[in-house]
């Protein structure tokens, strides 16, 4: 069955798709349930990924990159996280951020720490989240305070992608406290995870999303450069709305990944097990569970390419951007739900790809922006 199409991938897309596959196929399915099932970081595929020119390739070309635009980035998740969503993580997550500085850094810094990424010398991370809030952008205490040359951050960091693996961290930190202009008292900085004052380990173990490793970060006084600031003062916030935009497409993007998963594991049970003297898929009742699956899948699908282009022409781009994180998200949900209905007692065995995929797809209506927080940002984004 061959759900997930190369229309409507823009024509430009579709080389890399094209090998974004066949890297799935002979690299991260195979593998896929053993990492699942020993939590291990997946160093090997993530080489291989580096190798293949899958990996932190949206970077530019004058920094070493391919320059992989949105819609490229998202043609790959949506295959990458077809095979195995944890491997997929691992391997977006490996330039994750490093666009912050690409967009708003210093010639310097552009210089300094986006090359290694590109050339795959290097992975990076994005520290956002806290123990206590993720969501509330205003909200984080994580505070950075200038003392001499120097910046001297305190406070936690939670749900790190790479916060024990990367090399240095995009962090954003509190430098401000003015109550009437609270987007204002945020900034960005470049943290190396070898500075003095960073201590990080994994956080406990998940029910999916195994292969990926998510981590808490205490900062104790940890100091670093003054020029490690990225942009201007203040920023902060801004920077991260704007990243998120194009962020939210790619998360669609993992959505439709295991969604196309969930219907292709459904669609070949049903074809090939017997009940009452004939196969399932002639029951009426499974032919209506698969076609609503197959018009939650495509609907999501076509949102989540027209917002990609819309976010990439900054047309309405929260607007556009929340819908289809949304849309693909909730897709990977309904598809894994009522796949694991069609495939009856079965469906609770490890050994099927379907429980992993189940698993897997309650995660990313979570990270990114919770939906209900999608949801919010719609109404208030919604274009008058």
């Amino acid at each position: 069955m061959e759900i997930l199409s190369a229309h409507p991938v823009p024509a430009h897309a579709r080389a890399v798709k094209a090998t974004a596959r066949e890297f799935a196929e002979q690299h991260i399915a195979p593998v896929a349930a053993d990492y699942y099932e020993s939590g291990e970081y997946p160093w090997e595929v993530l080489e291989a990924g580096m190798e293949a020119g899958l990996v932190g390739q949206d970077l530019s070309e004058e920094f070493g990159g391919k320059g992989y635009d949105l819609e490229q980035v998202l043609a790959i998740a949506e295959e990458f996280f077809r095979a195995d969503a944890g491997i997929a993580l691992t391997l977006q997550l490996a330039s994750f951020g490093a666009e912050i500085v690409e967009d708003h850094g210093s010639e310097a810094q552009k210089k300094e720490y986006l090359r290694p990424i590109a050339e795959n010398e290097q992975i990076t991370g994005l520290a956002v989240s806290e123990p206590e809030t993720g969501s509330d952008l205003t909200g984080m205490t994580t505070s950075a305070e200038a003392q001499g040359d120097e910046w001297v951050l305190n406070g936690e960091k939670y749900w790190v992608g790479n916060a024990v693996e990367a090399d240095w961290l995009t962090l954003y930190a509190k430098t401000g406290d003015d109550p009437n202009n609270r987007y204002d008292n945020y900034s960005m900085f470049i943290v190396p995870t070898d500075a003095e004052g960073y201590d990080a380990e994994h956080v406990p173990e998940k029910m999916g999303f195994r292969a990926s490793k998510q981590g808490h970060i205490v900062l104790d006084n940890c100091r670093i450069p003054k020029d490690h600031l990225i942009g201007v003062e203040g920023a902060g916030f801004y920077m991260l709305a704007e990243f998120f935009n194009r962020g939210r497409v790619v998360v669609g993007g993992h959505g439709l990944g295991l969604a196309a998963a969930a219907i292709e594991e459904a669609w070949e049970f049903v074809h090939d097990r017997e009940a009452f003297g004939r196969t399932i898929n002639e029951f009426q009742a499974v032919q209506h569970k698969l076609s609503d699956m197959q018009l939650q899948f495509q609907s999501a699908r076509s949102l989540t390419w027209d917002a990609a282009r819309r976010v990439a022409n900054q047309e309405d781009a929260g607007y556009w951007a929340a819908l289809a994180k949304t849309a693909g998200t909730e897709a990977a949900t309904e598809c894994s739900q009522k796949g694991m209905q069609l495939f009856g007692g079965r469906s609770v065995l490890l050994e099927n790809r379907l429980s992993r995929v189940f698993r897997d797809a309650r995660m990313p209506v979570i990270y990114e922006g919770p939906n209900d927080i999608q949801r919010n940002l719609i109404y208030r984004q919604t274009p008058q």
